[in-house]
């Protein structure tokens, strides 16, 4: 009888060939319950591994993004892991700007004890987290609402950011490219994350480790732009090795500070 993870590396191959399989499909290859698939179906979906639908499982897109109300609680514990690693770096005081996502929303929700913040965000959400904040000063760039994740999109907010200097840039994206390159699904949204980079004196990525297998279309930057890294597994070796080159700050959730080396940014 096939291990458990010899069995999902199976589901894994049968999604990634086909696109879509259904459970009764998959629990006939692989001699089992429709019930034993159902329950390795939803854990993989939980690890970012594939996509879950009724009565079946499909590979992750490369052109459509994981609902936002699933991406508010997938991987939760390692995003606000991550969100609390990256916070403990920012002292009182900071000017910062925050990007869309959820794992910027757990870094927000790690920063509302700090005081006298002054963040410049496109993200409502992320607003409405550092409300309670004291002294907080919160700037919201203008732009259109993208309604399914409260979003703010498009040239306006872009140029918005522009129009300021922040300490630091805190950004997340939907994937890493083997070459270090960094992806996201919505081309309204990359020009907003790229002006952060831009402006910002540090720049931290925030990632948790499912954006390592997932490749979308638009191309925000390259990692070797950003000052340090913050997710919640080891990266990739070929990962690893380009942030060596570049001389970014990796950080592991839940691990001591590991830094391959010192970085031109140093904070």
């Amino acid at each position: 009888m096939a291990s458990v993870e010899e069995r999902r590396a199976r589901i894994l191959h049968f999604v990634q060939q086909q696109g879509y399989v259904a459970n009764e499909d998959l629990a006939k290859a692989l001699h089992v319950t429709v019930q034993t698939v159902r329950r390795d179906v939803n854990s993989m979906a939980a690890e970012g591994a594939l996509a879950r639908h009724h009565g079946g499982a499909s590979a992750l897109s490369f052109a459509e993004n994981i609902a936002y109300s699933d991406r508010q609680i997938l991987n939760l514990s390692q995003k606000e892991a991550i969100g609390e690693r990256a916070a403990a770096a920012i002292p009182d005081g900071a000017s910062l700007f925050i990007n869309i996502g959820t794992t910027t929303e757990a870094f927000a929700r790690s920063l509302r004890m700090h005081r006298a913040l002054r963040v410049i965000t496109n993200n409502i959400h992320v607003a409405s987290l550092l409300t309670p904040a004291p002294e907080c000063n919160l700037v919201i760039a203008g732009g259109t609402v993208r309604l399914r994740d409260g979003g703010i999109v498009g040239p306006a907010a872009a140029a918005m950011i522009e129009q300021y200097r922040a300490d630091f840039g805190v950004i997340g994206i939907s994937g890493i490219d083997e070459d270090g390159t960094l992806l996201d699904f919505d081309v309204d949204e990359i020009t907003a994350a790229q002006a952060i980079i831009r402006n910002s004196r540090t720049v931290f990525l925030l990632a948790d480790h499912t954006k390592f297998r997932r490749r979308p279309m638009a191309r925000v930057g390259h990692i070797s732009e950003v000052s340090a890294f913050y997710t919640d597994q080891a990266p990739p070796e070929g990962i690893r090795a380009l942030l060596k080159e570049a001389g970014v700050r990796l950080h592991i959730a839940n691990e001591s500070a590991f830094s391959e080396k010192k970085t031109k940014k140093d904070f």
